[in-house]
């Protein structure tokens, strides 16, 4: 693969961006831009990390999650979207590209939310707050294998889908893999991550982002035998 020819198209996305952003007269890119704009940047960057990574990477999963959110205006995808650009492109600089399943297992977990600390200080509250909410609901996942629990739960029809994070914690807490207080703490966390996964950026401040990551690292250092 080659790292800086595809580095280079990320880059070329990311100016585009600034160059939306440096025009526009509100926070969600609205004013002196244009949808059309807006949208050529979302499909320049969905059809940039197919390319990279595949549909089958989180980063094009995120991506794609983003755009089908229909209560979130263009503008507000393209800010998510842009942050999940920078975290591949930082991967890619780094030389440890892998998949996010992949990250979760190995030693190298902390620099994946080491990406989201850089987005945060960047002023990409909303994007960071969405990778470090999925970043501890792999975590607890990873928790529940390591502890014979089951992260599948059986449908009325007898299919099985993924438990929801929220069902993790409980049955986690249950079974005192950690205190009753860890898990009234991470459902607030998760709850913060649903308000920037549905838009809802005016729940939260950039400092509750960052009180976030440095919980949630706690939280994993604490539990990592």
């Amino acid at each position: 693969m080659k790292k800086d020819f595809f580095i280079k198209q990320l880059d070329e996305i990311i100016f585009d961006f600034n160059g939306i952003k440096s025009k526009a007269v509100h926070e969600d890119l609205s004013g002196n831009t244009s949808v059309e704009e807006i949208v050529t940047v979302l499909t320049k960057s969905k059809a940039a990390v197919e390319r990279i990574v595949g549909k089958n990477s989180e980063y094009y999963k995120e991506i794609q999650a983003t755009l089908l959110r229909q209560s979130i205006w263009e503008g507000r995808k393209l800010k998510i979207v842009i942050g999940i650009i920078i975290a591949l492109k930082s991967d890619l600089e780094k030389d440890y590209l892998k998949s996010f399943e992949e990250i979760i297992r190995s030693e190298v977990f902390d620099d994946y939310l080491d990406m989201a600390e850089h987005l945060e200080f960047n002023g990409y509250k909303d994007a960071a707050a969405v990778l470090i909410g999925s970043s501890l609901e792999a975590y607890l996942r990873e928790l529940c294998k390591s502890n014979d629990i089951d992260i599948e739960v059986e449908r009325d029809n007898g299919t099985l889908v993924a438990k929801k994070a929220e069902t993790m914690n409980s049955d986690l807490a249950k079974k005192n893999v950690y205190s009753s207080a860890y898990q009234k703490q991470i459902t607030a966390w998760l709850g913060l991550r649903n308000s920037a996964a549905h838009g809802k950026y005016d729940e939260y401040s950039k400092m509750e982002v960052k009180l976030m990551l440095q919980g949630i690292r706690q939280f994993i250092l604490i539990n990592t035998k």
